[in-house]
């Protein structure tokens, strides 16, 4: 069973773009298992010392499109990292992002995920300048943290993406509810893409790729099964939401500040009552 991936194009300048989902038993290198990962990780500096950089930047050049590469382990330094790569339509490495919170789980004994046991945390946020406007990148569980999207969205980010792999139980109660608040707290477009559900691997996952606007719309969304997920997004609907909706403070608004000849509504400035 193949992996979900998602795809997006950018109608502000007709160019496109590629999401693939993380790691897992049928991406790039590895099942999501610890067993796996050193037996499978790669270097990722070097075109010649990664099949996956090899291949990810043959098709983003033969396509000319910008790929988001998913995560996979990546051996750097005598550690191991969870790492994303981004390939331009050149096929040239753009950027990496080592995702910075690692995912430590107890639900049960049977239930019980510790990615700190193999990996190495990422110590550095990701905003990369493509032909498709300036991503900010995190990786599954970064997208629980609401500072790192406040922080590209600070650094001018038009989309956030997150390559991700949900389980059954945080997939259920999170994965829409924690797209959505990225979007909306940040007033930007928000892209989650996972691999497909196999219930019969060693850890199942909640699947459900999708992109979401700066309002909380949904503008495409997956299921579990295997699928292409394809969007038309324009980023000028994030201007058009902070225009509606100032969330940045009183200061930075200034030049949407309420007229002064209007009766205020805050019962503080003499306005209605509560």
């Amino acid at each position: 069973m193949e992996s979900t991936a998602a795809s997006k194009t950018s109608t502000a300048n007709s160019e496109s773009l590629v999401l693939v989902p993380r790691i897992n038993q049928e991406m790039w290198v590895c099942p999501y298992s610890h067993e796996y990962f050193a037996k499978c990780a790669e270097e990722l500096d070097k075109e010649e010392s990664s099949q996956a950089f090899s291949m990810l930047s043959k098709v983003a050049r033969s396509r000319k499109i910008t790929i988001v590469g998913g995560s996979l382990p990546e051996r750097k330094n005598g550690k191991m990292y969870n790492t994303c790569c981004v390939f331009g339509p050149d096929g040239k490495l753009k950027a990496k992002h080592s995702k910075l919170h690692l995912f430590d789980y107890y639900e049960s004994a049977e239930a019980l995920i510790k990615e700190s046991d193999s990996f190495t945390a990422g110590d550095t946020p990701t905003v990369v300048d493509t032909d498709v406007g300036r991503i900010g990148i995190g990786i599954c569980h970064d997208i629980r943290f609401p500072e790192l999207a406040m922080l590209y969205r600070a650094k001018g980010a038009d989309l956030i993406i997150y390559p991700g792999a949900f389980n059954m139980s945080t997939g259920k109660m999170l994965w829409e509810l924690e797209t959505k608040a990225r979007a909306i707290d940040n007033q930007v477009f928000v892209a989650v893409c996972s691999p497909c559900r196999d219930s019969a691997g060693s850890y199942t996952i909640w699947g459900h790729s999708m992109i979401v606007g700066p309002s909380g719309e949904i503008k495409g969304r997956a299921e579990h099964e295997e699928t292409i997920v394809i969007a038309e997004i324009n980023y000028a609907e994030n201007q058009l939401q902070r225009l509606k909706i100032c969330v940045e403070g009183a200061l930075k608004c200034s030049s949407h500040k309420r007229d002064p000849k209007l009766p205020s509504t805050h019962p503080r400035e003499g306005g209605l009552e509560t």
